[in-house]
């Protein structure tokens, strides 16, 4: 068999698997590329413009960091980029006030950081070296990054992974997709197919069996394709649901020494915008931090869309896991309401449109995006090797500073079609 006649099955049709796909069909291969939901793009979820006035994103919407992968592929494109403005505030139980950047006692933070060889998870570092109640604010806030930006447990969470984040304070620069990661998909899945990929969607893939040299990928519908080798890009959770062939399996099972973490996703559109109308100098607002259920909001600043999102990540998550979706949008209202002294009748009157997107719920992704532990960067080698023919792709298996954004995924997308391609 020449290697462009190889064909090559991706499950999952997000960043990292169309991604993928592009790179491996235009370089003459034959792919199939099978998803189980009835759209592409995986945890990026567009959701309608009619809806909130914009294309909003329910599920990933910041680029983060210079991510040159996304960069790129949105200058082929044609989409630009927004970068995020404004203020960020927060609430102290009493007050909504700006957010001193300046913490005296970030210097000492990194100067530990800078000298730190071996690796610790998060909350045995802040044990080891900032115990003392002098430092209790300072073991909050970093607690409340992990938890919450990179929905990790400070419990198992790798402090060396973390420490570029932690150095920057928060500095790094994001940005937003005019028209949403929903049109770098359209582009994407666009791209597969004019190269010639066949992409079936609702084809949840239940096994992947070896058979006389080749493969065989059986999907929960009944559908079947042959094929020479395989790449699952499928979020972490649901490597232990397919069936996988005994070499695979092994490979797979170094997944449980990689975090994957949860998020609860709100967004509500209101007639108008008005928390600037409650306090004037929130016209700059970009994020609102507090301690209440629904933990950060933010606006579209500089755009002025009547839109707050709200969000909450990490363990905690685990206790409105019984909520559904019109229950979270009440604890979101719950929790402005608090902020903002207001009652939540007042705030349900102006609420024009809301969804609430719990992603450890959704059957096809069971939480939002992977993070490291000290063991991780071991395991990403091990499932990242071209040794069989069953590879793994995805944003877990991303070993830059970036982990569980989307461009991990589109690098690590990449990164496999590259290694397929020089084999």
């Amino acid at each position: 068999m020449s290697a462009t006649s190889e064909h090559i099955v991706i499950v999952g049709a997000g960043a990292a698997g169309l991604m993928a796909g592009r790179e491996l069909a235009r370089a003459g291969r034959t792919v199939t590329i099978l998803e189980a939901r009835e759209r592409c793009g995986g945890r990026i979820h567009p959701l309608s413009i009619s809806q909130f006035g914009y294309p909003a994103d329910g599920g990933a919407e910041f680029v983060h960091g210079e991510a040159p992968v996304t960069r790129a592929l949105l200058r082929e494109a044609g989409l630009s980029l927004q970068e995020i403005e404004g203020e960020r505030w927060s609430f102290d139980g009493a007050h909504i006030v700006r957010e001193d950047r300046h913490d005296p006692q970030q210097a000492e933070l990194q100067a530990v950081l800078r000298q730190l060889n071996e690796d610790l998870t998060v909350a045995d570092f802040l044990r080891r070296h900032f115990a003392e109640d002098e430092y209790a604010w300072l073991r909050h806030s970093i607690e409340r990054m992990v938890e919450g930006y990179d929905a990790a447990d400070p419990e198992r969470a790798s402090t060396l992974a973390l420490r570029e984040e932690w150095m920057a304070c928060g500095h790094s620069p994001q940005a937003r997709i005019k028209g949403g990661y929903g049109a770098m998909i359209e582009f994407l899945a666009a791209e597969c197919r004019r190269y010639g990929v066949a992409v079936y969607l609702r084809c949840a893939v239940s096994a992947i069996e070896e058979a006389g040299g080749t493969l065989v990928v059986r999907c929960a519908g009944g559908d079947v394709h042959g094929c020479d080798r395989v790449i699952l890009t499928v979020p972490l959770p649901l490597l232990r649901e397919i069936a996988l062939p005994e070499s695979a399996r092994a490979k797979a099972a170094c997944a449980d020494d990689i975090g994957f973490g949860n998020v609860i996703k709100i967004l509500l559109r209101f007639t108008r915008p008005w928390w600037r109308e409650r306090k004037q100098e929130l016209a700059d607002m970009s994020f609102l931090l507090s301690d209440q259920t629904i933990p950060v909001w933010w606006t579209q600043h500089p755009d002025r869309h009547p839109v707050l999102t709200g969000w909450f990540g990490g363990p905690r998550t685990a206790a409105l896991s019984q909520l559904g979706p019109q229950a979270l949008i009440d604890a979101g209202l719950d929790s402005l309401a608090t902020v903002f002294s207001l009652s939540r009748e007042d705030l349900a009157r102006e609420l024009v449109a809301a969804v609430a997107t719990n992603w450890a719920h959704d059957p096809f992704a069971r939480g939002a995006y992977s993070w490291a532990t000290p063991r991780t960067r071991g395991a990403q080698t091990i499932l990242a090797r071209a040794d069989g023919p069953v590879l793994f792709s995805g944003e877990a298996l991303y070993r830059g500073a970036d982990m569980g954004t989307v461009e991990a995924a589109l690098a690590s997308g990449q990164q496999t079609a590259g290694m397929i391609l020089q084999g």
